[in-house]
């Protein structure tokens, strides 16, 4: 596929959501990337941004099975991944499949469900495959998880697990809409139109041919020795508890191939490393907890490691 239909194919999709989401280019820029990177996606903002409108709109605009999940505190493992039952006629067990054998999945308030539960996801995230009473099956193509949760609201709510969190490719805070925004949310909020009315304009093959494109674009070994900088910079770093993993370099050196074929380029450079370094590392460094007390984020140490870091020539 060449550069010309890469670009017109993301542009499409980025438009066809446009159509519904007032502002928040930064976001749906980030939700793409992961898309054309294999990642999945942890929205987490307070109630009422447009989470899970920013997800219906992306679904919509593919035309790929979706299904969403609504987390809560009594949903078990068998009710994600499927569960066998016993066919009477047949005196077998049938596998009825779950809903995360959907090619898009969203997971909403992901962290008001229990660790079990939680934990159904880490194979399928991980591996493209569901394990059940010993049989394997594998997701369908393409396949991603966008999860959704409150950051502010603690009651009901299990902090997801370290192995979770790192699965995530990247972690999006919306944010607030401007002034003007909000007037056009509200504007567009008097007519009927919305997600409903988005139509798929992308097809599965098209989302696997882009993937593939993606994957193929030149990441030079200065750019993958910057990305291992920031690696084992976090893993010494005096404040943190645990470094990035060498998942997360990964994560990161993916993200940075898609977002340089969506600005027209066959490589890498070191200001896409830079753009994403934040979106796909802040939600996996744990502070240590006199770091925490001193009001020390991961953001402001991501920060000073961009400044600190040497970038290549």
């Amino acid at each position: 596929m060449d550069v010309v239909n890469v670009l017109d194919l993301v542009e499409k999709i980025r438009s066809n959501i446009s159509r519904v989401m007032v502002g928040k280019s930064a976001s749906v820029n980030l939700l793409l990337i992961a898309l054309l990177s294999r990642g999945h996606v942890l929205l987490e903002d307070v109630p009422g941004i447009g989470k899970t409108t920013l997800v219906n709109a992306l679904a919509k605009s593919l035309d790929c099975s979706f299904a969403r999940i609504q987390f809560t505190p009594d949903v078990m493992p068998s009710d994600i991944t499927g569960l066998s039952i016993y066919n009477m006629k047949t005196r077998e067990f049938e596998f009825r499949p779950g809903p995360v054998f959907h090619q898009i999945l969203l997971a909403d308030e992901i962290n008001r469900t229990s660790p079990k539960t939680q934990s159904s996801l880490l194979e399928i995230m991980q591996e493209e495959q569901v394990t059940v009473d010993g049989v394997t099956y594998p997701s369908p193509k393409p396949f991603m998880v966008l999860a959704t949760q409150n950051p502010i609201e603690h009651a009901g709510t299990f902090p997801l697990p370290d192995a979770q969190l790192d699965r995530f490719s990247m972690s999006i805070r919306m944010g607030y809409p401007s002034f003007e925004e909000e007037v056009n949310i509200l504007t567009r909020n008097e007519s009927n139109s919305g997600v409903c009315d988005i139509r798929p304009i992308v097809s599965s093959e098209d989302i696997l041919m882009l993937r593939d494109c993606a994957s193929g674009i030149i990441c030079s070994n200065p750019i993958k020795q910057y990305i291992s900088a920031f690696a084992q910079a976090s893993r010494k770093h005096s404040e943190l508890l645990m470094g990035i993993s060498p998942r997360a370099s990964i994560h990161l050196m993916n993200a940075a191939k898609a977002l340089a074929m969506m600005e027209g380029r066959k490589y890498v450079i070191p200001q896409d490393v830079k753009r994403l370094v934040l979106p796909v590392l802040s939600h996996r460094i744990i502070l240590r907890s006199d770091a925490g007390s001193s009001r020390r984020t991961a953001e402001m140490i991501l920060g000073e490691m961009l400044k600190s870091i040497p970038v290549p020539k």
